[in-house]
């Protein structure tokens, strides 16, 4: 059995355990469903916030109207975003976290600090991380950010070339997030270019 063989089964098995979790399912409204998409060879790995209440009951990732401006963004087709030979996707929070009185709640903080690390683990291909939402920012660009005021989304997003190679960090694709776009037009000029460019120069 080869190297590469062995690290598939064994992410196999980790993707299994982590299906299975139920540590937060006392503070989950409808119940744990972890959603999470990826394979050892992927490129490109999607971090956002958590699953919403479509995804959670079809179990696919970002099947929803801010996928479809995700896929937009990133000029792929569907059948080209769910291929997780090439794009991965682990959420801060593996579970609908439910709603609450201006949308989603919050992604549950236990999935990162639990799975992450394994998962990434078994990923030594990924050369681009996108981080979507301020959840995602937050947690993985808090090294670079060492000793600096915290930083807003929209000056996160300013500053992506600073993030570059390694990571790129984008607004939530929501239709929540209308206004924002609408506001920040540099954001489609500057940013969603290079994104579409760097996506399909690790897909093909």
């Amino acid at each position: 059995m080869t190297d590469k063989l062995i690290a598939s089964t064994a992410l196999d098995h980790l993707l299994t355990e982590v299906k299975a979790c139920d540590v937060c399912e006392a503070h989950l409204p409808h119940g744990p469903r972890p959603v999470v998409h990826m394979a050892t060879t992927a490129t490109l790995l999607i971090i956002g916030q958590a699953p919403g209440r479509r995804v959670h009951e079809s179990g696919i990732p970002w099947n929803d109207p801010s996928g479809d401006r995700l896929r937009q963004w990133l000029n792929v087709s569907r059948e080209q975003f769910y291929d997780q030979s090439k794009i991965a996707i682990m959420p801060m929070g593996f579970c609908y976290p439910g709603t609450g009185k201006s949308g989603d709640l919050p992604p549950r903080k236990e999935c990162a600090e639990l799975w992450h690390q394994k998962l990434l683990d078994y990923m030594p291909n990924v050369e681009l991380t996108l981080l979507i939402g301020q959840y995602a920012q937050k947690y993985y660009l808090k090294t670079q950010e060492k000793g600096s005021k915290p930083l807003s989304l929209t000056n996160r997003v300013k500053r992506w070339q600073y993030y570059m190679p390694d990571y790129l960090p984008l607004p939530h694709p929501s239709p929540r997030n209308q206004m924002w776009l609408k506001k920040n037009g540099w954001f489609a000029d500057e940013v969603i270019p290079v994104l579409q460019q760097r996506t399909q120069k690790l897909l093909n």
